[in-house]
This record gives C-alpha cells, sequence and structure tokens, in this order.
C-alpha cells in the first residue's frame, strides 16, 4: 500500500531521490538593489516548501546543494554571512524537522566549517537520526570530484591493509565509499536560476539521473515550479540502457 501510495506523482511516478542545487539567490539580491545576503536569507523559504512539499509527497530523500567546494572562493563577507545563517538556520529549524520526522545527514568536508557550524550539525544529525520519514541531505563544502576522489583514498587504504585486492574494487564498492553511499541514486535533479550545468555536484550518482532546469531564481521558486518538475519527471521514459518497448513491456 505504501508502495503505491508513493507511486504518482503530477500524474506519474514519483522520484525517490531528489537532488536541487539552489541557484540564483545573489541575482535575485541585485535585481532587488540588496547586498547578497539578503538573496541567501531570501532562499530559506523555498527550502522550507522543498521539506515540507516533498515529505508530504512522499519522497525518500531530498539532497540539496547548500555550499559547494568552489564557494571558498567568494569574498570573505559572503562566506561568513553564509556560516552564520546556516548556523541560525540548523537552531531555528532543527526541532521542526525533528518533529516531522525528517532525518538531517550533513556531506562535504565539514571539518572545514569551523567549530560552531560542525558541532550544530553534528547535534542536529543526533538529535534526527532516528528519524524516518524522509531524510534530508545537506552538502555543504562539497564537491562531486572531491567524493570520488576521498572514495578511492578510502578503497586504497583497505587494500594496503590487505582487507581486499585491486581487482576487487567495482562500481558497487566505489558507490559504497562515497559520502552517499547508503542513499539511493538520484532521480530527478533540479536547478533554478537558468544555468544549464550541474556544478560538480554529486557526479557519480547522477549517472542516469532526469535533469530539470529552472529560469526562476531560487527565493522565487515556488511549489508549482515544484509541480512542474515532476510533471516533467513523470513525462520522461527511464530505459537505463535498455529500448523503449522493453521498457513499456515491463511496465505492463
Amino acid at each position: 500500500m505504501v508502495a503505491l501510495a508513493k507511486k504518482r506523482a503530477a500524474g506519474g511516478e514519483l522520484p525517490r531521490h531528489i537532488a536541487v542545487i539552489m541557484d540564483g539567490n545573489g541575482r535575485w539580491a541585485r535585481n532587488q538593489g540588496l547586498p547578497r545576503q539578503a538573496g541567501h536569507q531570501a532562499g530559506i523559504k523555498p527550502v522550507r516548501a522543498m521539506v515540507e512539499q516533498c515529505a508530504q509527497r512522499g519522497v525518500e530523500v531530498l539532497s540539496l546543494f547548500a555550499f559547494s567546494s568552489e564557494n571558498w572562493r567568494r569574498p570573505r563577507d559572503e562566506i561568513n554571512g553564509l556560516m552564520s545563517l546556516f548556523v541560525e538556520a540548523l537552531n531555528r529549524e532543527v526541532a521542526e524537522l525533528d518533529a516531522n520526522g525528517i532525518r538531517l545527514r550533513f556531506i562535504g568536508q565539514i571539518d572545514s566549517l569551523g567549530r560552531q557550524l560542525a558541532d550544530a550539525i553534528s547535534a542536529a544529525e543526533a538529535r534526527t537520526r532516528n528519524n524516518l520519514r524522509m531524510q534530508l541531505v545537506l552538502a555543504v563544502a562539497y564537491g562531486g570530484r572531491w567524493d570520488v576522489a576521498q572514495a578511492v583514498r578510502k578503497l586504497a587504504k583497505e587494500i594496503a591493509a590487505g582487507n581486499m585486492r585491486p581487482e576487487q574494487i567495482d562500481e558497487a564498492s566505489i558507490a559504497g565509499a562515497l559520502t552517499t553511499g547508503a542513499l539511493p541514486d538520484v532521480d530527478l535533479l533540479i536547478r533554478s536560476g537558468g544555468e544549464r550545468r550541474i556544478s560538480n555536484f554529486l557526479l557519480w550518482d547522477l549517472a542516469y539521473t532526469e535533469l530539470y532546469f529552472s529560469d526562476v531564481l531560487w527565493p522565487d521558486f515556488s511549489v508549482e515550479n515544484l509541480d512542474e518538475a515532476l510533471r516533467y519527471y513523470a513525462s520522461r521514459q527511464r530505459r537505463f540502457g535498455r529500448t523503449g518497448d522493453q521498457v513499456e513491456v515491463d511496465s505492463c
């Protein structure tokens, strides 16, 4: 019954795992004649709506690209403002997320974020680790290439320790060594802000993902925009190397 309840969204199958690149905060602020930090602050509202909607619809995993490893190149005052915003948002939102059965997970180079934010992240993960309704994955100081590199180092250590042989390395072992190893592959990637690229996000996990690009800047991203993305996903025939005829036969 649960599987049937989750099967349909906007007229078709519901993605198990949705990933979002939340782009356009800075341009939104500039268009409003406001500092960039105001755009980041305004971007919190659509995050709340996205989490609420995905949880209500039965999505299993929602991954949000909050801060990339390349974002460290931004002006120091913007980085400091973002870090403060992360801490404030975590402290303010974690109780409600916990009450609604949302498990918080963070991926990325957490030890590079500073003690205050790292402690807030650890506390939020501990508080929500037993929640089962939906996993909310926040990628902070994260890069897809970094994730693959750390996975390779992890496997190399296992080989050096004599726990595995080089010929045992396969797709499953690499996937298991990634920070996303326990998660299903991404079914749908949504990117706001008009850019048409994946910007080093979840490179391994996006191998067969449906890509949806929206021109809407993130602070203006609405439930209707999410519905559009889900309708697009529902319209896609996901073949995974098979022919369309094979997929149609299997779905009967």
